[in-house]
């Protein structure tokens, strides 16, 4: 069972400085068998730190096609994005979660063509598939890492020592504790599922609803 410490809720509109970023990388895609619902789960590279982010079948799809290292037959919306970008002379430097407000996060996609920066807002769940396909650095800004960010805790005989040194809302973290013991890898189907609307935003992981 994997067990959780110093869990804490979104506390809102979270607007970072730029600045203060901290690069992750792509740990999974999971599925909440429950609710069939689709989660990109980002790891925090310097540390034992992660970031659940809700997000639709077919982005869950376009992200780990990738990541497993087995493509479809046919180019998904975000391939045909990435070789445009290429053959555009436009080079991808980072993306970026910015932000967290009303439980929603929000991306930014950072590029450069012909020696201009540019930046353009996106769902964190089309930047992450596009970074995975161009191998650009994804980070997360510190303030919404702080806010929605969880800790796994390996060793559970430390866990009465860990209730005397921080205190932790246990009703909350058992709930949470049941919802990432739901969890399991998704089997991906030969087309993307047709059940999300494009439009879906991302949501933390901590809170159900659609990615």
């Amino acid at each position: 069972m994997i067990k959780f410490r110093g869990l804490r809720s979104p506390k809102g509109i979270v607007d970072p400085r730029m600045k203060n970023l901290i690069e992750v990388s792509v740990d999974s895609i999971r599925i909440h068998m429950p609710t069939a619902q689709h989660l990109v789960i980002l790891k925090e590279k310097e540390a034992d730190r992660y970031l659940p982010i809700w997000i639709g079948s077919f982005e869950a799809q376009a992200i780990a096609t990738k990541i497993s290292g087995n493509p479809l037959g046919r180019p998904l919306t975000h391939d045909l994005m990435a070789t445009a970008f290429g053959d555009l002379g436009i080079s991808v430097k980072r993306i970026v979660v910015t932000r967290l407000a009303d439980q929603v996060f929000y991306a930014r996609l950072y590029v450069k063509q012909n020696g201009r920066d540019l930046d353009f807002d996106a769902r964190p769940s089309d930047a992450i598939a596009l970074a995975v396909r161009v191998e650009c650095p994804i980070f997360v800004a510190s303030e919404v890492m702080e806010s929605a960010g969880i800790i796994p805790d390996p060793d559970e005989e430390a866990g009465e020592k860990d209730k005397v040194e921080t205190p932790v809302d246990e009703e909350r973290l058992a709930v949470f504790r049941d919802f990432v013991n739901s969890l399991d890898l998704p089997e991906l189907p030969d087309e993307p599922g047709a059940k999300d609307e494009p439009g879906a935003k991302d949501k933390p992981g901590g809170r159900p609803g659609r990615g």
